[in-house]
């Protein structure tokens, strides 16, 4: 059985591309002088979160597939870890920070699941 998935309605990929949303919106109030370091890191962070869960669906195997939902979760700790550098150095706020990482955390969650679905019913 050969599965092919529309990323633009996987949900797990609505709510990554949300998710890069917020960190473009956070970090345009970052210091200007951040915008080459932290400011780029989470936002390219971000934006291969959905971007690599869209490239698995293009992907000829389940395992092809896992592989890139691997990397989508890998980046995902990659901007949490960044995030908590942010909030630590004092440019991220408590509030901003508490809200950034419930949202990456949901979208682990939701990749995690997902990832364990597709190894359930290879293709």
């Amino acid at each position: 059985m050969r599965l092919k998935h529309n990323f633009k309605n996987l949900k797990v990929w609505q709510k990554a591309v949300d998710l890069a949303v917020n960190v473009y919106e956070l970090t345009k109030h970052f210091p200007s002088e951040e915008r080459f370091g932290i400011t780029s890191q989470m936002r390219r962070s971000s934006v291969s979160i959905p971007s690599n869960i869209a490239e698995g669906t293009a992907r000829n195997s389940s395992k092809s597939f896992s592989n890139c939902l691997d990397i989508s979760l890998g980046e995902s700790f990659e901007l949490e870890t960044q995030g908590i550098i942010a909030h630590r150095v004092g440019i991220l706020s408590q509030e901003n920070f508490d809200a950034l990482s419930s949202d990456i955390s949901e979208v682990q969650k939701m990749i995690i699941g997902f990832k364990q679905t597709i190894e359930d019913n290879p293709y």
